[in-house]
């Protein structure tokens, strides 16, 4: 790639004579099996890397040497690798506003103030458009740390992450069994009773995350010049500066230094867990070691671990890849690919030239974009959810800072950047005829419309078994899976009591028959009279008594496979009558049922028959396409679930009652969907078997589409 040596306003720099200011830390790094220097300025904490060349360039500069005297050492000495007046100019631009050069074109003291100006004015300008993202500085935690540092360090060490590895495991082991459980007790956190502890379980979860950064930090020997709290869409959570691990040499210790609050956390995860299985049912202390567990291990590896943000896992994968400032150098790519591709400028200089790396940065680019987008769009959700008009307002607010303000930049770049020079006539017009091209491509082509939907296979053919007298569990003869045919029987009862009564009833009709024959014997036909109608009102109740006796025969009531409940779990139980067993169904006639809030399932009503097509994919064999052949959507709203497995419990997505056992009741109405496929397309499925459903609807351009999910996703979700 071509780059220009000179530059024109090399002029205003070339005599002066800076250096790097005294106290300014410069510590050795290999990153990709290259040395670089990192400069780290202790009063600002602020970093600064350089490459061999820079760092030459720099030392050459000690106060008394002019910069085009230290550019010409370094253009004898490194020939065409040495950078051009314009990188020279642009090194010592970020060294100075670093805080890490002095100058002799000013006094010390106006440099200082002037710089700390700046700084405070762009973190205030941060501050304001960053709404959703607030920091609040309190005190400066080192000292704390250098009193803890020593008590945790047996903890900080190779024996002590190999602890924390078998206290993890052990923690998982235990819960396994009760992972359903855990899951169901979760829904009882949403009692606005337990709000307060949940923020304050919140806050002291992110105090452990952060002291684990910086005890970690401080075992390698760094500084933690600050701490306070974020807050996060209002929520506040702690923070500590551990940015000192940027100049450790070893990208382990960096990456440990990282990955320290998920360490610490998933350590209070494992103890939570073992205090909950021992913990009593129903007791607050059991529902928060439950929020513990999710908020401390799933949650945190989910958006600490995810390195598209600037959380803990970009960080750890900016060690591990070598790549310092990832995510600032992935825009920078991105920028460099648009100014060279689409608007033809030369002299554009990468942030890379490996092309390995430049792949990285690329692909990282492009799904953090991507993500933030995303990121924008949930917040916003949450947040309207919660409060209407502050929703908004970060809504608009957020809006303008994410993608007016970028376009605003855009436009300045396009109509002032000398880069463009006499192109700049051409910059506008693709300018616009890219603009143009996204209106219509989000606008006006159609589209196709997609919606994606989880149901189950249920039988069509289908008959409860219930119990038909009371008695207890003596005999089961049926168990899930099995086939039986009509009138087969599920199980048997014993009712000692029952049969109590008929022998009862059996001695009161012996006795009335012969109180009967000794009347008509004696010539007493009212005593033979009032016998007989006695006789007749035993005799009723010992038909009725010799029914229920063969209704403790629980038989099937159709032929067909058992499914549900295992009825073996009754065994010895004391069941009422019309208690649940199990199900008897038909696997050979099935459909599929899917189930749809209120705001999702209008496109089933609003899309004509035939221009709905279905796609279904079991989940056992998702390269298995089943083709759905009609649809119909029962009118009425239910919380009554198809199938277990649809609810939270049994691995779905919709929240259930906590008071309803069967795991089927959800708690918002849902509209039930029957889909019918041809038979031989499910033969083999089983009952219950999840089924991810897609269905695409007539084609429509992107911008109603959008509209139209926006619309829908707000209907029922604000509380004025």
């Amino acid at each position: 790639m071509d780059r220009p040596t000179f530059s024109p306003f090399w002029h205003r720099v070339a005599s002066s004579k800076p250096r790097l200011r005294p106290h300014v830390q410069i510590t050795r790094q290999h990153y990709r099996r290259g040395r670089w220097h990192v400069a780290h300025d202790p009063a600002s904490n602020q970093f600064f890397r350089l490459n061999p060349v820079a760092y030459d360039l720099v030392c050459a500069l000690d106060g008394q040497r002019t910069v085009d005297e230290a550019w010409k050492l370094c253009l004898d000495k490194y020939a065409d690798a040495a950078p051009t007046q314009n990188e020279v100019i642009e090194l010592l631009s970020q060294l100075y506003s670093s805080n890490l050069l002095s100058v002799d074109a000013s006094p010390e003291a106006e440099q200082l103030l002037r710089r700390g100006r700046e700084r405070t004015a762009k973190k205030i300008r941060q501050q304001i458009i960053g709404l959703m993202y607030f920091r609040f500085k309190l005190f400066n935690p080192d000292p704390l740390l250098s009193w803890l540092e020593p008590i945790f360090r047996p903890a900080l060490s190779k024996v002590g992450l190999v602890l924390w590895a078998v206290l993890v495991i052990f923690a998982i082991a235990s819960i396994i069994p009760d992972a359903r459980r855990i899951a169901g007790g979760l829904d009882s956190l949403s009692n606005p009773a337990n709000w307060g502890w949940m923020l304050l379980t919140f806050v002291l979860l992110k105090a452990w995350h952060e002291l684990g950064h910086g005890l970690i930090c401080k075992r390698f020997g760094g500084q933690v010049p600050e701490t306070g709290f974020i807050m996060l869409v209002f929520l506040p959570s702690p923070y500590v500066d551990a940015s000192a691990a940027w100049a450790f040499r070893s990208k382990w210790q960096r990456a440990l230094v990282g990955a320290g609050g998920m360490i610490f956390e998933l350590a209070a995860a494992a103890v939570a867990a073992l205090i909950w299985v021992r913990a009593a049912e129903g007791t607050l202390l059991k529902e928060l070691c439950s929020y513990v567990m999710i908020s401390a291990s799933i949650t945190t590896i989910f958006f600490n671990a995810n390195p598209l943000m600037r959380f803990d896992g970009y960080f750890i994968l900016s060690d591990l890849l070598e790549i310092p400032n990832l995510m600032q150098r992935s825009v920078t790519m991105l920028k460099f690919l648009f100014q060279r591709h689409v608007y033809r400028i030369t002299n554009a200089r990468p942030p890379t030239t490996l092309p390995g790396e430049a792949i990285i940065l690329l692909v990282f680019g492009v799904l953090s974009l991507a993500y933030r987008i995303f990121l924008f769009v949930v917040i916003t959700f949450v947040v309207l959810g919660m409060f209407f008009i502050v929703g908004i307002i970060l809504a608009l607010w957020s809006a303008a800072a994410w993608f007016l303000l970028p376009t605003g930049t855009f436009l300045h770049w396009l109509a002032t950047t000398p880069a463009l020079g006499d192109r700049r006539g051409r910059a506008v017009l693709v300018s616009l005829v890219l603009a143009l091209a996204t209106t219509v491509l989000v606008g006006i082509v159609p589209l196709p419309d997609w919606r994606r939907v989880t149901g189950v296979i249920e039988p069509i053919d289908r008959a409860g078994v219930y119990a038909g007298s009371d008695g207890f569990v003596k005999a089961v003869h049926a168990r899930p899976g099995q086939s039986v045919n009509a009138g087969d029987a599920i199980l048997t009862l014993d009712s000692p009591e029952l049969e109590s009564n008929i022998a009862l009833a059996e001695a009161n009709i012996r006795s009335l028959e012969s109180s009967r024959r000794e009347a008509i014997a004696s010539g007493d036909p009212d005593a033979a009279a009032v016998a007989l109608a006695q006789l007749g009102v035993y005799k009723e109740s010992l038909v009725e008594l010799k029914r229920r006796r063969g209704e403790l025969i629980v038989r099937a009531p159709m032929s067909g496979v058992v499914v549900a409940a295992d009825p073996d779990r009754l065994s010895g139980a004391y069941l009422q009558i019309g208690a649940p067993i199990c199900e008897v169904v038909n696997p050979t006639k099935t459909r599929v049922a899917a189930t749809l809030n209120q705001t999702e399932v209008a496109w089933i009503f609003q899309t004509p028959k035939d221009q709905l097509d279905l796609r279904m994919r079991p989940a056992s064999d998702l390269s298995r396409v089943i083709t759905g052949t009609s649809v119909m959507a029962l009118p009425a709203a239910q919380r009554r679930l198809p199938h277990a497995a649809l609810g939270v419990l049994g691995g779905g997505e919709f929240l259930l009652k906590p008071d309803d056992p069967s795991g089927k009741t959800s708690k918002q109405e849902q509209f039930i969907v029957q889909i019918s496929a041809e038979s031989e397309s499910l033969r083999g499925l089983p009952p219950g078997q999840r089924v991810y459903i897609l269905a695409t609807l007539p084609s429509k351009p992107l911008l109603d589409q959008v509209v139209e999910r926006f619309s829908k996703a707000l209907q029922g979700r604000f509380w004025l």
